[in-house]
């Protein structure tokens, strides 16, 4: 399909000199670079791309929370320096498992500052993108197997207008070359590491290897382009994610179970 194109937008990259010198070690990994920052940054991690630098964040799953007390949960992602907040929207036909929809995610949008990463699992998301949107989202990401090609660029059109960060999201059995017809519309790109439906899952490993190809279609595209890496990610698997080249990690029972949250933040960085 076409590549469509458009101007660079980077708000959620970390790059220039001074970030580069403010770097404590430099490590070769899969041809870019992982960054420890240093203390005084809160030893939070980074990979250098040819984008620049990307500070890597957590965006823990609030499918593995307590609903019974979700606004307490929230606030303890924020309290554990987390960065971003996932939001899985299932509707029992796109994937085998209904979740939440519009009327949370605006309760949720009424509690916290935090960015809201909203994950349609859907049906045809063009017909909700909007609304999902007006709803609170700050990051909405659609699946490419979800819809036609030209319904999926059309949501990723309506999300940007909306002005709203536009995402896609690719299952495991889909092909990394399957985001090149919306590789320059978007500001993240999603790889499923756990067949979607359901937390709790094994992390897929085998995965990375279309992980690496993503980042390298990235680099070439759409520099700026954030890669989120989503199933399975624990502390010690988060490490293969970023060294692949993602910087977005979203981790559900991992974080929630953990007994000190903000050390497990800074673990999987």
């Amino acid at each position: 399909g076409i590549i469509a194109q458009r101007p660079p937008e980077r708000p959620l990259r970390a790059a220039g000199p001074a970030a580069q010198e403010n770097s404590e070690s430099i490590l070769p990994a899969h041809g870019r670079t992982t960054i420890s920052m240093p203390a005084a940054a809160g030893r939070c991690g980074a990979i250098l791309c040819i984008g620049g630098i990307f500070m890597i964040r957590v965006s823990p799953s609030i499918l593995a929370a307590d609903f019974a007390d979700l606004g307490r949960d929230i606030g303890r992602i924020k309290q554990a320096g987390a960065e971003y907040v996932h939001i899985d929207v299932m509707d029992g036909l796109f994937v085998p498992n209904i979740s939440i929809g519009l009327p949370v995610l605006s309760c949720i949008r009424k509690v916290t500052d935090l960015t809201l990463d909203v994950h349609l699992m859907i049906d045809r998301p063009v017909r909700y993108a909007e609304r999902f949107c007006q709803a609170g989202a700050d990051i909405v990401t659609v699946h490419v197997e979800a819809d036609t090609q030209e319904n999926t660029l059309e949501a990723l059109r309506i999300i940007r207008a909306c002005g709203k960060k536009p995402a896609i999201c690719v299952k495991p059995k889909t092909p990394a070359e399957a985001v090149l017809p919306f590789i320059g519309l978007v500001d993240l790109i999603l790889v499923m590491t756990v067949e979607p439906g359901f937390g709790g899952q094994s992390f897929m490993a085998d995965m990375m290897p279309k992980v690496q190809a993503i980042r390298a279609y990235i680099d070439e595209k759409n520099p700026g382009c954030e890669l989120e890496v989503d199933g399975g990610v624990n502390a010690q698997t988060a490490k293969l994610c970023t060294a692949a080249g993602a910087n977005v990690l979203v981790a559900g029972s991992a974080f929630f179970k953990a007994e000190d949250k903000a050390a497990f933040v800074q673990a999987v960085k």
